[in-house]
């Protein structure tokens, strides 16, 4: 399997990044990776298929919101808050503060 690269932040247009944030089960994962340090696509609990979770942390690494590890078989993503922080101050605080309906 190839590796994904992880995309400069700075690189990334805002219209990407909004993009990236306006699907509710996104929303979750980066408030759930707000909380945790990283997690892998199987620790997240959700209702869709393994093929939709993987579709949407794709969408969330492209937008430079997440990044990849690879441990073994094991993918681990976690968030890069420092270059969300320094990019978008504030961002995570209003995502984490943001109340649903999602």
């Amino acid at each position: 399997m190839a590796k994904s690269s992880n995309p400069k932040l700075k690189s990334i247009p805002l219209s990407a990044l909004f993009y990236a944030l306006s699907d509710p089960l996104r929303l979750g994962i980066i408030r759930c990776l707000i909380e945790k340090e990283e997690i892998s696509c199987g620790e997240f609990t959700c209702s869709v298929s393994k093929s939709t979770l993987s579709h949407h942390f794709k969408v969330l690494r492209e937008a430079g919101l997440i990044q990849k590890r690879e441990q073994g078989t094991r993918q681990f993503n976690s968030l890069r808050r420092e270059e969300i922080e320094e990019r978008f101050p504030g961002l995570l605080a209003a995502i984490l503060n943001c109340r649903g309906p999602w």
